[in-house]
């Protein structure tokens, strides 16, 4: 949670806000942001019952515009990244890595984790090891981009078994990006500016 009392991060994720819900979140009083709504600055939808609701992502974008002073706004605009990888070592020290240049990071161990993590956490890129237990990171990239819902999310493979055979048949799967194991710390932040920025 915020300091002072302020909005979790995650009462973001839900679709629609009543009057009173939005005016939490911006931190404002209810008149304030009916007057918002009604002068058209928060574009907002009436129920067929007359009732006004706001739209998620109507919200985040006059969050991310007009309320840039919010803790709140400054998260919003922060890019997600989640590091996909069976190796400990390897989730923390990339996570670690990509926090410090101000990326919000998640990790999965493997590619069943990875499914649940990406309606979770909806992340903008994926860093994606190709040979973990269970589901690999073919099988993992192929359900991503063959997802209308999910297939804008950015893929770079990050593996350690780097074949060109491997790297062909990834690439041809819809991975963005391909790093070898190790990657250099340059390489990562140069991959994650040039997809995400």
């Amino acid at each position: 949670m915020f300091f002072n009392g302020l909005i979790k991060f995650k009462e973001m994720e839900k679709t629609i806000y009543t009057i009173p819900e939005a005016a939490r979140i911006c931190m404002v009083a209810r008149q304030t942001m009916w007057r918002w709504v009604k002068s058209g600055s928060v574009p907002a939808h009436q129920t067929p019952g007359g009732v006004y609701r706001i739209r998620a992502k109507e919200l985040k974008s006059f969050i991310k515009n007009k309320m840039t002073y919010l803790p709140l706004a400054e998260k919003l605009n922060q890019k997600k990244i989640l590091i996909v990888d069976d190796d400990f070592a390897i989730r923390k020290l990339l996570s670690t890595l990509l926090m410090q240049k101000g990326y919000l990071t998640a990790t999965a161990q493997d590619g069943f984790e990875a499914g649940r993590k990406v309606g979770e956490f909806k992340p903008d890129l994926m860093i994606l090891d190709l040979f973990m237990p269970g589901m690999d990171g073919f099988e993992v990239c192929e359900r991503i981009k063959s997802n209308p819902k999910t297939a804008h999310i950015k893929i770079a493979i990050h593996t350690g078994n780097h074949t060109p055979k491997n790297q062909d048949r990834i690439i041809k799967a819809g991975a963005d990006e391909y790093l070898i194991k190790p990657a250099e710390k340059q390489a990562l932040f140069q991959v994650a500016a040039k997809l995400i920025g």
